[in-house]
């Protein structure tokens, strides 16, 4: 089988490839000249160089493929990350319908149920939608995943630099639906690998549940500060020092609004009326091993 892969060589997309290849499957892998796909090309990918912006690029790229594993990338340098998004997903759309390709493992998000309100992950929602309406007669997976945790990256550096744990959320009573990327790839590659899903589906993938104070304890203890808080920021202040960090007016707005809809608890409302049967590999406590050689090496 031949296999479109998005996402270069990431976190998700560059395991996903190689177990393709492992399993004997060809691989084409999308990414920038000389970017993070490059690794692969000499464990048998097929590199694709080329933008996500182009249409007529993706078109040709999708060409033979027989399934394709979608992703929208973070970016960064867009000054309007939610049409950057859209833009990506109708593309997508094009490449699908001019090649005829019948089946899609499509990597959303955790919230993507409520279309709008939950900040960048509506821009997935917005694909899910127009996988639905331009592409009845095409089977699709929609991976919802929830918080990963390499997010929590950045707290090592407020825990190194401040002393403090933080952001516009705490969960205190519900608990936080934390994912391991890894368990993502395990799922994704059992689909693609067989290809025996039909129709449109969600999938709601999760490593772990934990109160934000279980996070707090864990994670502070693996920096070497076990007494470090977890601070409640209001909005305007998580919003300030995004923007401060680098961040565009845009998409710093996007992740503040996604708190929000976190510690109000609709992200994961849909999960709990879905929650799978069983959870991934990577507990809290397998993370924190990952946490602390980040904070030892800032």
């Amino acid at each position: 089988m031949k296999y479109i892969i998005t996402g270069a060589g990431g976190h998700i997309s560059g395991p996903l490839t190689e177990k393709l290849l492992n399993a004997k499957h060809q691989v084409s892998l999308i990414g920038r000249e000389g970017g993070s796909a490059e690794n692969y090309r000499q464990k048998g990918a097929v590199i694709a160089a080329g933008s996500l912006e182009d249409a007529a690029f993706l078109t040709a790229a999708f060409r033979g493929a027989d399934a394709a594993y979608l992703m929208i990338p973070q970016n960064l340098q867009a000054d309007d990350f939610r049409s950057f998004q859209r833009k990506v997903a109708d593309n997508y759309i094009g490449a699908l319908k001019a090649n005829g390709i019948k089946k899609v493992v499509f990597l959303s998000s955790m919230g993507a149920h409520l279309g709008e309100g939950a900040g960048p992950i509506d821009g997935l929602a917005y694909f899910e939608q127009q996988l639905e309406k331009e592409l009845p007669d095409v089977d699709v997976v929609f991976l919802r995943p929830s918080y990963f945790y390499y997010n929590f990256f950045q707290q090592a550096g407020l825990i190194k630099a401040m002393n403090i744990m933080g952001s516009n959320f705490n969960f205190t009573k519900e608990k936080m639906v934390l994912t391991h990327t890894s368990d993502i790839v395990e799922v994704a590659f059992e689909l693609l690998n067989t290809l025996e899903f039909s129709g449109k589906t969600v999938k709601y993938i999760a490593s772990d549940e934990r109160s934000t104070e279980e996070i707090r304890e864990v994670l502070a203890k693996a920096s070497g500060k076990p007494e470090t808080p977890w601070i409640q920021f209001p909005d305007d202040q998580a919003y300030a020092a995004m923007l401060q960090s680098g961040l565009k007016p845009t998409l710093a707005k996007d992740y503040t609004d996604m708190g929000v809809a976190m510690r109000e608890g609709k992200m994961q409302e849909d999960y709990w009326k879905n929650r799978p049967a069983e959870l991934g590999r990577v507990k809290l406590k397998e993370f924190a091993q990952e946490f602390a050689a980040v904070y030892a090496n800032i």
